[in-house]
């Protein structure tokens, strides 16, 4: 009967004539495997889903940027209507500035107009009153209603009414008081007196044509044998 020796592990019999490699690799045959063999095959999977989760990063990025540029261009967008709108607004408050302040000037502008119809225009006075006709066209007044000119509601009105049978439509024959406009913005009409066709003047001169019209007939026909 034979004794176990404490402490001492059997080892696997060797075939005699081996070589130590040999022996070595029949050892390592049954050994386990190291942990560095074992992580050798790991890294196929984890460059896979390290690739997705990249993926899935930059398709973020990518749908902010671009929210973030729509809602830059939108912002663009509405700071340049919001200057459009201020540039208007502006243009518009200095229109209605100085259409105020020459509508207050048109009644001086009247007294100049008939101090000169009068002969009354002169020495300082002249000077003073052209200097004003001359700042109050740089800032764009203009002066309109002439007489002879068809009449026009729109920018005339009629004081004085009266018939004439050399005038084929109704015309301003007289400008009792000047109209002015800034523009295209009337600030006041033209006072005028306006004349119309005679009434009946028109049918008697067409029934006159009409009366002659049969005796030159009768004068230029044939005379019958």
């Amino acid at each position: 009967m034979t004794e176990e020796t404490p402490g001492f592990e059997e080892k696997p019999d060797v075939p005699s004539g081996a070589a130590p490699d040999d022996a070595a690799e029949a050892a390592g045959a049954t050994s386990p495997a190291t942990p560095a063999e074992e992580g050798t095959a790991a890294p196929a999977g984890d460059g896979t889903a390290n690739v997705a989760g990249l993926t899935a990063q930059l398709d973020q990025a990518r749908t902010a940027l671009g929210e973030r540029t729509a809602d830059l261009q939108r912002l663009q967008a509405e700071y340049q209507n919001y200057r459009r709108r201020v540039e208007r607004d502006r243009v518009t408050v200095k229109e209605i500035a100085v259409a105020n302040l020459l509508t207050e000037l048109l009644p001086v502008l009247d007294d100049i107009g008939r101090a000169r119809e009068h002969g009354e225009l002169v020495g300082g006075f002249k000077s003073v009153a052209e200097s004003l006709e001359t700042v109050a066209a740089k800032m764009g007044l203009q002066q309109f209603g002439k007489e002879g000119e068809p009449f026009d509601p729109t920018i005339h009105e009629a004081l004085m009414h009266s018939y004439a049978p050399d005038v084929t439509e109704t015309t301003c024959v007289a400008i009792l008081q000047p109209g002015y406009r800034i523009g295209e913005r009337t600030i006041r009409p033209a006072r005028v007196a306006v004349a119309e066709p005679q009434p009946g003047a028109a049918p008697a001169a067409a029934a006159g044509s009409k009366e002659e019209q049969p005796a030159d007939e009768e004068s230029g026909g044939p005379e019958e044998g």
